[in-house]
């Protein structure tokens, strides 16, 4: 499986724009910037790559601990992950110092310390989790049963 998307840049790092756009519609020409990614911390005024890694690395895991669940025989009523990347400037430029996955999960039937341990294995093979590893991954967890 492969899938895309299309950056498309005008101007000047600091000056400039850009648009984002993927086949599947969700990107449909969403505006980029610097004022997007620095200065418009709701993010109201476009997206920035730290935003679309959060979306990305958050579904991952759901979809990796969902299945990780259902290996045990159970289903998950709801799996709310919120992923927040954390962007810094170090040295000359900027990286991503960490990302923090706050879990919320229902799982009918299924005890905290199961559910705990299936998390953890979903934040470490998750195939977005395994492409972020070089930054510190953090997991939060809230469960209900």
């Amino acid at each position: 499986m492969k899938r895309k998307a299309t950056a498309v840049w005008k101007g000047t790092g600091l000056e400039g724009s850009g648009t984002l756009t993927a086949p599947s519609g969700f990107f449909d020409n969403s505006p980029y910037s610097f004022k997007t990614r620095f200065e418009n911390e709701d993010g109201t005024q476009g997206t920035n790559p730290e935003e679309m890694i959060a979306a990305a690395h958050a579904g991952c895991f759901n979809m990796a601990l969902s299945f990780q669940i259902a290996g045990k025989d159970f289903a998950a009523e709801e799996l709310d992950t919120t992923a927040t990347v954390s962007l810094e400037k170090v040295g000359e430029g900027f990286s991503i110092t960490g990302i923090v996955l706050d879990l919320k999960g229902k799982v009918p039937g299924m005890d905290e310390a199961l559910f705990t341990e299936l998390a953890e294995v979903a934040k470490e093979n998750c195939p977005i989790s395994k492409a972020l590893s070089a930054v510190p991954i953090e997991l939060k967890i809230s469960f209900s049963s």
